[in-house]
C-alpha cells in the first residue's frame, strides 16, 4: 500500500481535518467506554505538537440524517478533553456558520470537535455539496478512522479528493499490522476464528486459505462446521444452509490447510441455564446447545498456537460474557499471549474479539488489537477499503 503519512505533510499553522472513530457507546449521556477515544490520542497529540489546528469530526450511533440530541457528540468532545488534559473547543454543526466561526478562531495546537457528521444526510451519501461543505472547513485532510474505512461517506472518502491528505497513526498501524498478515506473514500461520455464523466470515476463510495453515474454529460457526460433517450438534446455534461450510471443508482439505473443530464442549439445556453447565465429548451433545469449546478442545487449540509464527484471532470461541462459557477464548487468549512473548506476531481482528480480548484481559498480550469491526473483517476478505482507497490517490484540489 502507498499512502501518506501525517509525518509526509506541513501541518503548522493549518487547519487540518481529522476524522475519527468516536462512536462510542453510551450510558445516560456519559461514555461507557474509552477504547476508541484513546486510540485517537496519538494523532491529535502529533498533530498538535506541530502546531496544527485540528478539527476533529466523527459520527455517533445512526441518527437516520437528522439532528438527535442523543447523538450529540458534545460528551464525548467533553471526554476527550478529558483524556487529552486540556480544553478542547465544540461545535453545534459540522457544516454552516457555527463550524466556520469555530474553525476561524483556532490557534495553532488548538482541538475543535464538530457535531456529529450523521446529522445531515449528506454524510452517508457522500454528497458532493456536504463534502464541498466539510473541505471549506479546512487546508488539510487526515483519516485516522479506520473503522469506519469500509464506507464510502463524505468524511471517510469524499474529503481524501478534495484535500492534501494522509493517514494518521491509528490508520497507520491498522493497515501496516493487517497488510503483514496479507502479505508475506512468518509461518506456521494459524488463524482462531470464531462468531456466530459461518456465512458471515467465508470471504475471511477463502481468502486466506492460501496464506494460514491451520485454523481453529469457535463459537457458534463450529456448530455449523460439525454439522456439515454429520455431528448432532442438538439444539445449538448454526447456519441452515451447511453447502458453505462444506465448501470451505473441501477447500481446506484440497490445499491441505488443517481444519480444527471442537472434539468436546461446554453444553446446557437452555441458554440461561448457566448452573446447568456441564462438559461433554462433542458427539454427546444430545439436545443440549453448546456454548463453549471444552478443555480439550482448549488444549489442543493452545498447542496448534505454541507453533504459530502468525496468529490472527478473529472472534470467540463461545459466550465469553457468560462465566460458564468464557473459559475456552481465556485459554485460547492466553496462548496466543504466550506464543507472542516468544516472538509471534499476533493480531485481534476488531469487533467481538477485541471486546473479548479486553474483557478477558488478554489484549494487551498482543501484538495489535484492531479498532475496526466490518472494516477489519472486509480487509481479511480483500475487499477494496474505500476509506482507504482514496488515501492512495492523488486529492483532485492538492
Amino acid at each position: 500500500m502507498n499512502f501518506r503519512t501525517i509525518g509526509d505533510l506541513d501541518v503548522r499553522g493549518k487547519r487540518v481535518l481529522v476524522r475519527e472513530d468516536l462512536n462510542v457507546p453510551m450510558n445516560d449521556g456519559a461514555v461507557a467506554d474509552y477504547t476508541r477515544i484513546d486510540a485517537a490520542l496519538p494523532t491529535l497529540r502529533a498533530l498538535r505538537e506541530r502546531g496544527a489546528r485540528i478539527i476533529v469530526m466523527s459520527h455517533l450511533g445512526r441518527p437516520d440524517g437528522k439532528a438527535d440530541p442523543k447523538y450529540s457528540l458534545r460528551p464525548v468532545a467533553a471526554a476527550l478533553a478529558e483524556r487529552l488534559g486540556f480544553a478542547v473547543a465544540f461545535a453545534p454543526d459540522c457544516i454552516g456558520t457555527a463550524a466556520q466561526s469555530a474553525a476561524n478562531a483556532l490557534r495553532d495546537g488548538d482541538i475543535l470537535v464538530l457535531e456529529n457528521v450523521r446529522f445531515h444526510a449528506g454524510e452517508e451519501q457522500n454528497d458532493p455539496a456536504f463534502v464541498s461543505e466539510l473541505a471549506s472547513l479546512g487546508d488539510l485532510y487526515v483519516n485516522d478512522a479506520f473503522g469506519t474505512a469500509h464506507r464510502a461517506h463524505a468524511s471517510t472518502e469524499g474529503l481524501a479528493h478534495r484535500l492534501p491528505n494522509a493517514a494518521g497513526l491509528l490508520m497507520e498501524a491498522e493497515l501496516r499490522a493487517l497488510a503483514a498478515l496479507i502479505d508475506h506473514p512468518p509461518h506456521p500461520f494459524v488463524c482462531v476464528i470464531g462468531g456466530s455464523k459461518v456465512r458471515d466470515k467465508v470471504g475471511v476463510f477463502m481468502h486466506l486459505l492460501d496464506r494460514v495453515d491451520a485454523f481453529c474454529i469457535g463459537g457458534g460457526m463450529a456448530n455449523t462446521f460439525l454439522a456439515a460433517q454429520g455431528i448432532d450438534v442438538g439444539s445449538s446455534l448454526k447456519d441452515d444452509d451447511l453447502a458453505p461450510a462444506k465448501q470451505i471443508l473441501a477447500a481446506a482439505r484440497a490445499k491441505g490447510v488443517a481444519l480444527h473443530v471442537p472434539v468436546d464442549a461446554v453444553v446446557s439445556d437452555a441458554f440461561d441455564a448457566d448452573a446447568h453447565a456441564h462438559i461433554v465429548a462433542i458427539d454427546a451433545v444430545s439436545a443440549n446447545m453448546i456454548l463453549d469449546i471444552g478443555p480439550k478442545t482448549a488444549q489442543a487449540y493452545a498447542a496448534v498456537i505454541a507453533a504459530a509464527k502468525t496468529i490472527v484471532f478473529n472472534g470467540p470461541m463461545g459466550v465469553y460474557e457468560k462465566a460458564p462459557y468464557r473459559r475456552g477464548t481465556q485459554v485460547v487468549g492466553e496462548a496466543i499471549a504466550a506464543s507472542t512473548r516468544h516472538g509471534a506476531t499476533s493480531v485481534v481482528g476488531g469487533g467481538d474479539a477485541a471486546a473479548a480480548a479486553h474483557m478477558l484481559g488478554f489484549a494487551g498480550g498482543m501484538t495489535h488489537v484492531s479498532t475496526g469491526g466490518g472494516a477489519t473483517l472486509e480487509f481479511l476478505e480483500g475487499a477494496v477499503l474505500p476509506g482507504v482507497a482514496a488515501l492512495q490517490q492523488p486529492p483532485v484540489h492538492a
